[in-house]
């Protein structure tokens, strides 16, 4: 099967309303990353210093070598920052999620404390930070087995949410594999939680943010003030806020790391951010589980029927008619390159409609006389298809009168000696009046430019069909 694995649509143009707490219009979320203790270091038994995230300008690093400077602004993050950090948010009563890093942590006693006294959430952020990206999977999938064990050890209880960050294309489903995770973070594809199916099992996904994070004040281009990144956080509250007014609630993230945002001159500005915010009425401050299991609940997930994973037969069986008596169009769209975005209505007719017009002319005529007359003689012995049935009953076509009848034998005989193909068109988009004049109308038309309007109305014939079957 030729199947394209990422899913480009999402919630589409109708994102569904989060129904926050309390009818809030935004959830503003923030997370903490603890890494401070968990990079890359000689003495963590990694063969060089850590060179990312930091202030020291294009850093780079060290085989062999401890770095004293990079390990020094590190520990400014855990020694300084994060309490300058915890007196921030503790003092306005803002709970966190921190994504810890097992070796972090285990490293941080009276940090972690301070995180469970303040009712944080402490989310795993892996057992080192390191990349991901090069593990063979056997050992990704160990080292997630290994980082819950220790998280386990030195916070009383296994996570519940997951976020690698420097991940591998692997993470996310090894992460849904283990089993016992209520949401993972390592996306940044949406403003909503959303669901994907691995397996039997049905996978919160919470995304993150790596713009709206002070991450940027160590990368190019980024913020270099606090009143830098305060202005980008108010825009983007500000965006997310006036959607959420009109009934659209949305998630904000906001990404902070103790060894940057924990600095005088940037913390300021996200002090002003959070003034802010806290400023405005419908403001739902949660922990990222917190998110979680209010998605859970009000947005459960529904397995649904998905085109793009059926069999060739299942799928010809399931659409094969949607042309119509015409199943190879299906037979052959399920070879395209089918994934999420086909299944929908509007994905599985833009696949048939493909194959419908690569065909080859006589292909594409032998289509339109598959199309019985209007309100001809197979009508009149009730042998047209189901679906054909009832969409010229919706236009009346099944109760005309005598002279009506006669109207429609006549035109239809004048238009297949004239063009060689039924007339056809897309009775639902027209009443019966309707109907008559555009038979009346096309009637004078040359073949070639009939032939084209023909397979134009089969393919709105086709949308509607698929509208009905996949609503």
């Amino acid at each position: 099967m030729n199947r394209y694995p990422r899913n480009m649509l999402g919630y589409g143009a109708n994102p569904p309303d989060a129904a926050w707490p309390g009818g809030a219009k935004i959830a503003v979320q923030i997370v903490l990353n603890y890494e401070e203790g968990g990079e890359n270091s000689i003495l963590h038994g990694d063969a060089a210093s850590e060179a990312f995230l930091s202030d020291i300008a294009g850093a780079a690093p060290w085989p062999g070598q401890r770095h004293w400077n990079m390990e020094s602004i590190y520990e400014y993050g855990a020694r300084a920052g994060f309490w300058r950090l915890h007196r921030l948010f503790t003092a306005r009563d803002i709970p966190l999620t921190i994504y810890g890093v097992a070796t972090a942590l285990a490293r941080a006693p009276e940090q972690v404390a301070a995180m469970k006294a303040a009712g944080w959430e402490i989310a795993s952020h892996g057992l080192k930070w390191v990349e991901h990206k090069d593990m063979p999977e056997a050992e990704e999938r160990a080292a997630i087995a290994q980082a819950i064990r220790l998280h386990t050890e030195v916070v009383g209880e296994r996570p519940l949410g997951w976020y690698t960050g420097r991940c591998s294309a692997n993470t996310v489903r090894l992460a849904a594999e283990e089993g016992g995770f209520a949401y993972i973070s390592d996306t940044y594809d949406d403003d909503l939680p959303h669901w994907i199916e691995v397996g039997d099992r049905d996978q919160l996904i919470i995304p993150y943010t790596l713009e709206a994070n002070d991450m940027r004040f160590a990368t190019s281009p980024g913020w270099i003030t606090g009143e830098q990144f305060f202005t980008y956080l108010r825009d983007a509250f500000d965006v997310l806020y006036a959607e959420g007014a009109a009934g659209a609630a949305k998630m904000m993230s906001i990404g902070l790391h103790n060894r940057l945002i924990g600095r005088p001159g940037k913390i300021a500005g996200l002090s002003r951010f959070l003034d802010h915010a806290m400023a405005h009425e419908g403001v739902w401050f949660p922990r990222r589980l917190d998110i979680a299991r209010h998605w859970a609940r009000h947005h459960p997930h529904r397995r649904l029927e998905r085109p793009s994973a059926m069999s060739r037969d299942s799928f010809v069986a399931r659409f094969g008619g949607v042309f119509e008596h015409s199943p190879w169009i299906a037979d052959r769209a399920w070879g395209l390159e089918l994934g999420p975005a086909h299944d929908t209505p509007t994905g599985v007719h833009s696949a048939l409609c493909r194959i419908f017009r690569a065909a080859r002319p006589e292909e594409r005529l032998g289509v339109l006389k598959a199309h019985p007359d209007l309100a001809g003689k197979l009508a009149q012995a009730r042998r047209l298809t189901a679906d054909s049935t009832r969409e010229q009953a919706s236009a009346g076509l099944d109760a005309l009168t005598d002279a009506e009848r006669a109207r429609f034998e006549d035109l239809n005989a004048r238009y297949m000696e004239k063009h060689g193909f039924p007339f056809i068109i897309a009775v639902r988009d027209h009443d019966k009046a309707g109907i008559l004049a555009a038979f009346e109308r096309r009637l004078a038309n040359d073949s070639d430019a009939e032939f084209a309007e023909a397979c134009t109305q089969v393919e709105r014939i086709a949308e509607l069909r698929l509208k009905d079957m996949l609503a």
